[in-house]
């Protein structure tokens, strides 16, 4: 009876420290992955996971423009070319070369792929990206990627999008970095991005 007693409390001792440990680890569960942050100095931003040739990344790509010059938020675009698509890795190589000109050139090739894609056409694509060169007085060098560098960028951003368990195009979220509630949120109606917005900032 005795040696019962002893196990019970002993038990009971270790459910007691079993408790404080539970106590004392902090709460890792709402942690955004590192993706998922607005840049440093942000509170909101916009993130967007997209495919140049992906017909809705067209669509949608002006709204996510306009929603981060209207509400004065980063737009963090990343790449994530679907393998259904036969130029959209190419012109993501593309643009992260415009990129080492300056992002602002690099996005504005973006924008104007996403406004041309029933244009292009894998025999056109370096074509469509000469000319953008030249009306931005850029130079482009007849091996875009020599070292395959920039096509390390564009699969490291799909390895980061698969990570997240992505499985379309576009898929968008609005991010904040304030600490009490769910740090970032998933657009799944873009007509509600700008009341995500709201309730985020």
């Amino acid at each position: 009876m005795k040696i019962q007693r002893l196990l019970a409390r002993f038990m009971m001792l270790r459910l007691g420290l079993a408790c404080m440990v539970l106590v004392c680890v902090p709460v890792l569960a709402q942690d955004a992955p590192e993706a998922l942050r607005p840049p440093k100095g942000a509170q909101v931003a916009l993130v967007v996971f997209e495919d140049l040739q992906c017909p809705q990344c067209g669509r949608v790509a002006p709204l996510l423009v306009q929603a981060a010059k209207t509400y004065k938020i980063p737009l963090v675009q990343h790449d994530f070319p679907l393998p259904m698509h036969n130029w959209s890795f190419d012109a993501a190589v593309m643009a992260r070369y415009f990129d080492t000109q300056s992002r602002e050139i690099g996005n504005e090739f973006r924008d104007t792929v996403f406004a041309h894609q029933l244009e292009i056409n894998p025999q056109n694509l370096r074509g469509f990206a000469d000319k953008f060169a030249a009306d931005h007085k850029v130079g482009l060098p007849f091996v875009v990627d020599p070292e395959g560098k920039l096509a390390g960028l564009v699969r490291a951003d799909k390895d980061v999008g698969l990570s997240l368990h992505i499985e379309h195009t576009p898929t968008i979220w609005v991010v904040s970095s304030k600490r009490g509630g769910k740090p970032y949120v998933e657009v799944t109606d873009p007509g509600q991005l700008y009341a995500l917005i709201d309730a985020m900032k």
